[in-house]
């Protein structure tokens, strides 16, 4: 599977319509000449042939050495969608691809790619959410940008025809009119609180649009929700990355109150981050954090985020799959995050990364970070990121122990077997490679694969209960575990089966 950053920078949409024009009174029209046929006519801006914006950059992550391999489309911060794999060589369909074989991923941190959900930041490759605007805008606004014109022009025409329309039915009015009003205006309407309305009423004070940027003046926006009452707010890496050294960042809540926040902690491989605000107010709501292991395919799902700079946009759908395994790259190193990610159809774009995957009850149960795109289609026939119903949260159970650990010390723990696994496709599981990245053994002396007797050659085809179909397959299943679990891993030697008994051991940074 192939899912590509959304990245490109995209302008902000207005908050609101512009006032419409007076139409001229109807006692006194005015004639306007027709245009003649030289007459210029307004030109529809053209459309980019190739990738908007940002360049792909889709990354191979192999624990310490990553490879270059297709990446999933981040809903990120601030950029233009990205809709083709790394240099169109691999086919949308499948994933992993396969990554160069000098550099074999260790199964505590692979290589691969995955884009992010909130078109980021304004870097080369892959950005994450909505663009965040510049004081002097840089000639890098690809389809977003083009996307964001259009919605602006509609919001305009839109205006403007109201205004007519209005204006013509007010002259036109007579006493023998048939309409019928409501007896209630639509602000008497009670709504449950189990409602998708009651959920987003409750839900939206405790979510932020985050502005990130760089010291260069690059950056993009993504979202964030309350994650405890001193200040501090659970997002995405790839969302605050540009800002992790010595840029700028901020948090907007929908009240139009706006912090200056800083980073606490930022997990690359897991893709979270913790920011906590400055002066933070003293009335925070945390959101109520679900069990996202008792989710079951078709659980109602409601999505909060700011896809291309839309703040506070509320989407709803089911979840459509669960234990998808994906990878994904920021764009600005080689490492690459993995997870078991839940799979739903509520609409996520380039904005929504970080941005809490809600239950029916308004509980958070992931946090929304990547997206697949089409790699055909799109304005002009290239490809166009955005929302084909397939997008990919981060289950919050495993979020929400990042998110601890990042408050506690600083820095990200990794559960590792110590060994180096192949990412390529058709090995039947994932198999230990010969020799492990930059050159180091691929079994680890003295680590768990090691004490269980794993040996370069061996292809492991379950942790515990679930399938182990590739190597980041397995790098995925091992981060939702915790450094000190006991599993059970049966592989394949010489044609037979065997099972054995290891505990995890553990990884901190992300060097």
């Amino acid at each position: 599977m192939s899912t590509e950053n959304e990245g490109t920078a995209v302008p902000p949409a207005p908050s609101a319509p512009p006032v419409p024009v007076d139409a001229p009174a109807a006692s006194a029209p005015q004639e306007h000449p027709a245009p003649g046929p030289g007459a210029p006519t307004t030109p529809i801006p053209p459309v980019p042939s190739g990738t908007p914006g940002a360049q792909e950059r889709e990354r191979a992550h192999a624990g310490q050495a990553p490879a270059p391999s297709p990446a999933y489309a981040t809903a990120g911060s601030g950029s233009a969608p990205q809709g083709q794999g790394p240099e169109g060589s691999a086919p949308q369909g499948a994933w992993p691809p396969p990554p160069p074989p000098a550099t074999p991923s260790y199964a505590d941190g692979g290589s691969g790619g995955a884009s992010y959900a909130d078109g980021g930041s304004g870097g080369a490759g892959p950005e994450w959410g909505a663009s965040y605007p510049q004081p002097a805008p840089k000639p890098r606004s690809g389809r977003g940008g083009l996307v964001a014109a259009v919605l602006v022009a509609a919001l305009v025409a839109g205006g403007a025809g109201g205004g007519l329309g209005y204006t013509l039915a007010k002259d036109n009015d007579s006493s023998s009119s048939t309409t019928v009003s409501a007896p209630d205006s639509a602000g008497s309407v009670k709504r449950a609180p189990d409602t998708v309305a009651g959920v987003a009423a409750k839900s939206l004070p405790s979510t932020v649009t985050i502005e990130a940027e760089s010291t260069s003046g690059e950056g993009g926006t993504g979202t964030g929700f309350v994650f405890d009452t001193e200040g501090h707010i659970v997002t995405n890496n790839h969302v605050v990355a540009d800002a992790v050294d010595g840029g700028k960042l901020t948090a907007t809540f929908p009240n139009g109150k706006k912090y200056d926040a800083e980073v606490v902690g930022h997990a690359q491989g897991y893709d979270v981050a913790v920011i906590k605000l400055k002066n933070a107010p003293s009335d925070l709501k945390p959101l109520p954090l679900g069990d996202s292991d008792k989710i079951a395919v078709g659980d109602s799902t409601i999505a909060i985020g700011a896809p291309f700079g839309l703040s506070n946009t509320v989407t709803t759908g089911i979840i459509s799959a669960k234990d998808r395994p994906v990878a994904s790259s920021d764009g600005t190193s080689n490492n690459a995050s993995y997870m078991n990610a839940l799979q739903t159809d509520a609409s996520i774009n380039p904005g929504n990364s970080g941005g809490p995957l809600l239950d029916a009850l308004g509980n958070v149960i992931g946090i929304n970070s990547a997206i697949q795109s089409s790699s055909n289609g799109g304005l002009g026939g290239t490809s166009q990121s955005g929302s084909i119903g397939l997008g990919f949260a981060i289950p919050i159970n495993q979020a929400k122990y990042v998110a601890q650990q990042l408050i506690k010390t600083g820095k990200p723990v990794y559960a590792k077997i110590g060994a180096s696994v192949s990412l390529e496709d058709g090995t039947g599981g994932a198999q230990i490679t010969e020799q492990g990245a930059s050159g180091s053994e691929a079994v680890e002396a003295g680590g768990p694969a090691d004490k269980a007797g794993l040996k370069p050659g061996d292809v492991i085809t379950k942790l515990d209960d679930h399938v182990i179909d590739s190597g980041p397959t397995l790098i995925g299943e091992i981060w939702t575990h915790k450094p000190g679990d006991k599993v059970t891993i049966t592989y394949q030697r010489d044609g037979k089966t065997h099972t054995v008994e290891l505990t995890l051991g553990s990884r901190t940074g992300d060097s």
